[in-house]
């Protein structure tokens, strides 16, 4: 790598650690353009706002189809921005045949996500890879939160009738209290497709509003299902919504919908973010999730995070890939990088 440039990395890593420290005393979680971000606590509805939302569907295509064409990180660089991935991932179980035993070898896997001889080679031990939560039903939450007892990575729910939002009102809110007080952390909730084709931004606002309320303590995460949305547009309008009510992260689909995190849905939501953040001064974080098996997909968002909306999004606090199957590929990935030679996929079991 020419001189220059390592010098241009050092010089933008020196800037993003003073941005960090201004952050800091400022009380604030990130930073944008140098300006310091607080946390979302939400604002009143502003339905001319929403109802300007606009989306160039041919424009976020081409910008999408650019982002992958466009020459990835390579080699060591390569490796640091899978084990970066790696730190941001949900890992998750969420099947109609899950157990007890699987939760508690998926937490297992949590906790050591990278086989240690593969650390070794890799010469990481210090670093302490792990992911950034594990994402179960309620059900598993009790023992989930067990098997991950004393090693900081959260559990998170699946809530309000995931993955079709559909049960009673009054069921969602109880279910979501429910996994708070069982010790979830992070709830993911769904939330009334009809709200969004209906163009009801109120109700919307109110479900989410009642929703996060019912969160307490917990983070929580609004999943749009945008497979379901059908348009880019109400896409947008549901970010713009569901960020106003006060989500702190917002999720692109459940995983379970015919399409999930695609990047022109994902490049529509982080700058609906970008533009949150500078009209509020508030940061909100953004989960891809459904479809997401391969190291090179997600080195793809993690580049769209950095060109969008800049350094702090590449990290758990405010960016997440739900994902099951992922950490597997990226296990392979890694070990070619430390020995040259690609493994077979069972040496890399995730439950």
């Amino acid at each position: 790598m020419p001189v220059h440039q390592n010098q241009a990395d050092q010089d933008k890593a020196v800037a993003h650690k003073d941005d960090l420290a201004r952050a800091h005393a400022a009380g604030s979680i990130a930073t944008l353009t140098g300006r310091p971000l607080q946390a979302n606590t939400g604002i009143p509805l502003d339905l001319n706002w929403v109802k300007d939302v606009r989306a160039n569907t041919s424009a976020v295509e081409r910008r999408a189809q650019t982002q992958v064409a466009r020459r990835t990180v390579k080699k060591e660089w390569q490796a640091a921005w899978l084990l970066r991935a790696i730190t941001c991932i949900d890992l998750t179980t969420l099947s109609g045949d899950d157990t007890d035993e699987r939760v508690r070898r998926l937490c297992a896997k949590a906790r050591q996500p990278i086989q240690q001889e593969l650390v070794r080679q890799l010469k990481i031990e210090e670093l302490d890879v792990k992911v950034a939560a594990v994402c179960v039903y309620h059900l598993f939450v009790e023992t989930a939160v067990r098997a991950l007892e004393g090693s900081g990575i959260p559990v998170a729910a699946v809530s309000t009738g995931f993955p079709a939002g559909l049960s009673p009102l009054a069921e969602r809110v109880a279910e979501i209290r429910r996994s708070v007080e069982a010790g979830a952390q992070e709830i993911d909730v769904v939330i009334t497709r009809a709200h969004v084709f209906g163009g009801a931004w109120q109700a919307l606002y109110d479900e989410i509003s009642v929703f996060k309320q019912a969160c307490g303590p917990a983070h929580i995460k609004v999943i749009l299902a945008s497979g379901d949305l059908l348009t880019l547009r109400n896409v947008a309008r549901a970010s713009v919504v569901a960020m106003m009510a006060g989500a702190d992260f917002i999720k692109t689909s459940t995983g379970k919908e015919p399409t999930n995190a695609t990047l022109p849905v994902g490049l529509v939501m982080v700058r609906a973010i970008r533009e949150y953040a500078q009209q509020t001064g508030m940061a909100v974080g953004f989960k891809a999730a459904g479809g997401i098996r391969t190291a090179k997909q997600s080195l793809d968002w993690l580049a769209m995070m950095k060109e969008e909306l800049g350094l702090p999004w590449m990290q758990a606090p405010l960016f997440r890939l739900g994902a099951s199957g992922l950490l597997g590929d990226i296990e392979r990935q890694l070990e070619h990088h430390a020995t040259g030679r690609y493994s077979a996929d069972y040496r890399h079991p995730i439950a």
